[in-house]
């Protein structure tokens, strides 16, 4: 996909968490009995609007990248006297804290919403079962065996390879044990070991999980017969055709495409001469692979081939049914999971547990929403949830600016009965801001040095 359905996609993507957070507010704004003046869609200069009967103006402007919602506040400027009890400011401070939540909370609901359709759908995934253990690795140490099925982790299910990795990752930066329960091929019995951590993966951007306990989850081999030849590139001069089965590159046989993928990656700009079986003929041919980067700056060979991906055999399948009430309650209980290793997620960041070089910011989710809506609804719609979890979440941190900010303003009100003096407000909202400018830019620098 060309840049400008990148572009389109991370709008639309943006827009829709935008537009549902600023739902929330303006819901229960009304529900307070607050004068909502105006509902906007984007910046700039309003390419049209209307009125509803609230009086609620609803405007969309050209700059899509955002929303809002003004509601009446005296501080604001002065309003008309039939109209101060519908004033934000003139509302208890339960009800403002209740407007400052309705964001938040709006993403959590779509998040709910969508993982409710997805797992009433029906939900899928492959069962983890171990391939391979590096030798003298921590999983050889605790004695964890090929062909067996990581059925729990720290006493928690993972029926799936996702859910294996999802607890890992709860891990990060700690010291302690990782508790795996596992089971033989053909039988139920849980088999307990345990892998001794010490500050696991402190600093590391990206950490490879199951490598670093030296683990590798059973996949089926990748044959090195082509699917797909990329268009103007290395492989189509050359003269390469889908279905052309890979035998030999230089002196090296191929058994598997990672073979392949590892002798090109080594050798770019140099010439390769490569023995293929097309249509039961051997054949002889020579390429060059082209010169490229990857995301650490490293020079790796590219030839512009696709392969065809294995079939999972069907014993390890995981499929799992579930009713409307099943589906519910599985879709609370993901976004909650969510909710929480983000939240641990921030406080290991800030503890320097975790690398600030994960911290990712628009164009990496501009490429993962376009790569999640390339590979199908489902997993569009998954990613959609992740996104809407982690806004809600980011939102209700304490920071002046955002929803959060305001909470706590009030929770303080609450409290002491009167709310905190506007200097104080000012500088604090100053120094949110200046909070938010520092994490946007740490964001986009990542990005670029990923990009």
């Amino acid at each position: 996909m060309g840049i400008l359905g990148t572009v389109v996609i991370t709008i639309v993507t943006l827009s829709i968490l935008m537009v549902v957070h600023e739902l929330g507010h303006l819901l229960v704004a009304r529900r307070c009995g607050i004068k909502v003046e105006r509902f906007q869609i984007g910046f700039g200069k309003p390419l049209w609007s209307w009125k509803d009967a609230y009086g609620t103006q609803y405007a969309m402007a050209p700059i899509l990248l955002g929303a809002f919602v003004k509601m009446l506040d005296e501080r604001d400027g002065d309003i008309e006297l039939s109209e101060i009890h519908m004033a934000h400011n003139r509302k208890s401070v339960w009800q403002r804290m209740a407007v400052a939540a309705a964001g938040p909370a709006a993403n959590f609901l779509l998040a709910i919403l969508v993982f409710w359709a997805l797992f009433f759908s029906g939900e899928t995934g492959y069962a983890p079962l171990i391939g391979e253990v590096e030798k003298n690795s921590p999983a050889f140490h605790a004695q964890i065996k090929p062909g067996q099925e990581i059925i729990a982790i720290g006493g928690e299910r993972t029926p799936t390879k996702q859910a294996v990795s999802f607890h890992l990752l709860d891990y990060l930066g700690e010291t302690g044990d990782i508790q795996f329960t596992l089971k033989d091929e053909g039988s139920d019995l849980g088999i307990v070991r345990s892998i001794s951590i010490n500050e696991w993966l402190v600093g590391v951007e990206n950490p490879n999980l199951f490598s670093e306990l030296g683990i590798k989850i059973y996949s089926p081999a990748v044959i090195p017969v082509i699917k797909e030849v990329i268009d103007n590139s290395a492989a189509q001069r050359a003269g390469f055709l889908p279905g052309d089965f890979i035998v030999r590159a230089d002196d090296r046989e191929i058994k598997i495409w990672g073979d392949w993928v590892h002798h090109v990656q080594k050798r770019p700009g140099e010439r390769i001469l490569v023995e293929i079986i097309r249509n039961e003929e051997l054949r002889y041919m020579d390429i060059v692979p082209e010169i490229s980067k990857d995301n650490e700056g490293n020079t790796l060979g590219f030839v512009g081939m696709v392969v065809e991906s294995p079939k999972i055999p069907k014993e390890l399948h995981r499929e799992f049914d579930r009713d409307i009430l099943g589906a519910l309650q599985a879709s609370i209980n993901r976004t909650y999971e969510i909710s929480l290793f983000t939240l641990k997620s921030i406080k290991k960041m800030l503890m320097g547990l975790i690398s600030p070089k994960n911290l990712s910011g628009p164009i990496t989710i501009a490429k993962v929403a376009t790569a999640s809506a390339l590979s199908g609804v489902e997993a569009y719609l998954g990613f959609l949830a992740l996104l809407s979890i982690s806004l809600g979440v980011l939102n209700l941190l304490p920071i002046p600016v955002l929803d959060g900010g305001h909470l706590l303003y009030y929770s303080i009100e609450a409290l002491f009965g009167r709310p905190i003096p506007d200097k104080f407000q000012v500088i604090g909202f100053q120094l949110g801001i200046f909070v938010l400018v520092g994490i946007m830019i740490l964001a986009f620098y990542n990005d670029l040095v990923r990009f």
